[in-house]
């Protein structure tokens, strides 16, 4: 199938891993969510081949990576190459959820093609900013 969808709920319960990309058959890169409950440690792990890029859809986490600790609100990014260590965290009160984005082997470049060329003029604005 070329297309499958899914919710976090249907993929689990509770704290804990959501297997995102078996569950809905992606084999480009590596996809999973987190569920972090409140007052969370993590663990401090690396990977051998895969970067790793964290987003933070719900609720704050803390990021110790580098040296660094970071907190970081819904919407907050970070990228960590593979076997640089890092630790995600959730010391706070209330539930976060994670989505991690893993993969190798770099950027595909820009390979888009629009269906319909009668929305090239709106995507070219939507891309810029300007809509």
């Amino acid at each position: 199938m070329s297309y499958a969808f899914s919710s976090l709920d249907e993929l689990g319960e509770g704290p804990g891993f959501r297997k995102i990309r078996r569950a809905l058959g992606v084999t480009a890169f590596g996809v999973n969510a987190l569920v972090l409950p409140p007052g969370h440690d993590g663990f401090l792990h690396y990977h051998d081949t895969q970067d790793e890029l964290y987003f933070v859809h719900r609720g704050r986490i803390v990021v110790e990576v580098g040296g660094e600790t970071r907190e970081l609100g819904e919407g907050g990014l970070v990228h960590v190459e593979s076997t640089t260590p890092r630790k995600i965290s959730n010391p706070f009160a209330e539930e976060a959820v994670v989505l991690a984005i893993g993969g190798k082997d770099g950027y595909v470049e820009r390979d888009g093609h629009l269906v319909d060329p009668a929305d090239l003029e709106r995507r070219t604005a939507f891309g810029s900013g300007s809509t």
